[in-house]
């Protein structure tokens, strides 16, 4: 079955660095664990990321651009969002603009406003990270590009995004290591621990130091 594999990288970092040094895991090799594990067929990997502002710390930003263009060369494709800091009512606007250009059907349209313009707990510091792998997620699977969704993240806010996937008939996957992995959404969809032992193999010098 094909898949696509969706990564929201600051998530990704927040918990593996509990782990190790997150830039020393090959992503490539966790894609190539999952599709083994799961017998699946990865079409693709999307990296979803915010940039550091160049103006606040240079070097920060040039070892974070060097990183990504490490991951391109991987053939990891990349998806960026500049850090934003947005009211409510700007947020929601930016949302609706979102749902508005997918082009949904009647059915659709109104569980998808729902599930997107609700940010009654938000709490204005916007990446539009997690908005963003929503909606190609959604879009993927309505276009019926991909069999199965997999979802590296152990974010709750994916959830709704889970649920409209699985309204179109199409598979979901989330993995992430043990620290932060919402209980919601390994109650409610399949789901894939990333443990120590799983990403030692998948270090970058792993096969150096067996």
């Amino acid at each position: 079955m094909k898949a696509i594999i969706f990564i929201d990288a600051n998530n990704w970092y927040h918990n593996v660095k509990k782990f190790f040094n997150p830039s020393d895991i090959d992503i490539t090799k966790v894609a190539e664990y999952i599709s083994k594990e799961k017998n699946l067929d990865i079409e693709e990997i999307r990296w979803y990321t915010s940039i550091p502002n160049i103006e606040l710390d240079k070097l920060k930003y040039m070892r974070h651009m060097d990183f990504l263009s490490n991951l391109e060369k991987q053939g990891v494709e990349i998806i960026t969002r500049k850090l934003q800091k947005l009211s409510n009512k700007e947020l929601k606007r930016k949302r609706q603009d979102f749902i508005e250009s997918w082009n949904l059907c009647e059915v659709c349209k109104p569980i998808v406003e729902a599930s997107f313009l609700d940010i009654s707990d938000h709490n204005q510091k916007e990446k539009g990270i997690d908005v963003w792998i929503a909606i190609d997620m959604v879009k993927e699977a309505i276009k019926e590009n991909i069999d199965t969704t997999i979802l590296i993240s152990g974010d709750a806010d994916f959830v709704p995004a889970f649920h409209l996937v699985k309204g179109v008939k199409k598979n979901v996957l989330s993995c992430s290591v043990p620290f932060g992995y919402s209980n919601e959404l390994r109650q409610k969809f399949p789901f894939l621990i990333l443990t120590r032992e799983i990403l030692t193999k998948c270090l970058k010098d792993y096969e150096s130091k067996k």
